[in-house]
């Protein structure tokens, strides 16, 4: 049975609050001040012991690549953790640990998509000036307000002019290309993205294929992140550079369906290995069956 309701209608004070199962998606809208709303109704939830589909932790990383690199770094699944990232709330903090950085990195913004804020500083002098470009946060009112205070009062520190979050990871050459892998239950649904010209970013290209032949190990790969991630939708963006596969950034509420939207075919295991199923699919029935199932299996676990 299911009933309806917004998330302003939650009732905190409700002695069954946690009895219930609450699924739910995110919002993107313009400074994300919805989501963040959001968030403070499913983490409410959940400290309730209510229990939240999927769990708040994977809602907190959706748009949030600071907190989606954490995640990574604190999850029991070392075949993920070849990319290494280092997070920063202002860009001072990156001046205080140069040396302790490759001289080629790839630097994004906490919040964006289709590789947006995505850049790469081929030396420290380019890595510094790019991380300065994408955590700037300057307001005139303010920032001059800021320096009325430090003419006026002796050894004030000035606020950082560069507060929005983001990560410094390691480059990984020879990526040509990408695969973005939806996984709804037990079907994937896979596409091939290709670079930019002359780019090292997949996303956002507009270069995308739908391909029958797969790189040997890439589905078993994107199955083993899901069976342990606990979830019953998973979006993954995975490189291949014909040795290694590595999950270059991931989401479980909210995501892109253009994947699954147009694919003439998805993917399935069988006991003699995957087999390929050549029909289109319906995104919201397979959006059902997956959350269905999802629930069911939990059932049976517990």
């Amino acid at each position: 049975d299911i009933n309806f309701i917004s998330f302003s209608e939650v009732n905190f004070r409700n002695p069954d609050l946690n009895k219930n199962i609450y699924l739910y998606t995110s919002s993107e809208d313009k400074d994300y001040f919805y989501k963040s709303y959001i968030e403070d109704i499913i983490f409410g939830l959940e400290i309730n012991g209510a229990s939240v589909v999927p769990d708040f932790k994977f809602l907190k990383a959706n748009n949030n690549k600071v907190f989606m690199e954490i995640l990574r770094d604190s999850c029991n699944i070392d075949e993920i953790k070849n990319i290494r990232s280092d997070h920063f709330g202002v860009l001072e903090e990156v001046r205080g640990r140069l040396n302790q950085l490759d001289s080629i990195s790839v630097i994004k913004s906490a919040f964006g998509s289709k590789s947006r804020s995505v850049i790469l500083g081929r030396n420290k002098s380019e890595l510094l000036k790019n991380a300065e470009k994408i955590s700037r946060s300057r307001h005139s009112f303010y920032d001059a307000w800021d320096l009325m205070r430090k003419i006026r009062h002796k050894d004030y520190i000035s606020e950082s002019r560069n507060r929005r979050k983001f990560i410094i990871q390691n480059f990984i050459p020879g990526l040509n290309n990408d695969w973005k892998v939806l996984i709804y239950g037990q079907k994937n649904f896979v596409l091939r993205r290709e670079n930019r010209k002359n780019d090292f970013r997949a996303s956002g290209s507009g270069k995308l294929s739908y391909q029958e032949e797969l790189p040997v190990g890439l589905l078993d790969f994107a199955e083993r992140i899901y069976s342990k991630m606990d979830v019953p939708n998973l979006s993954l963006d995975i490189g291949f550079d014909g040795k290694r596969y590595y999950l270059l950034e991931f989401q479980a509420v909210y995501f892109g369906t253009y994947t699954i939207d147009f694919s003439p075919f998805y993917f399935i295991r069988e006991t003699m290995g995957w087999k390929i199923v050549k029909e289109p699919s319906i995104l919201e029935r397979e959006y059902a069956r997956s959350i269905a199932a999802y629930l069911i299996n939990r059932e049976q676990v517990k």
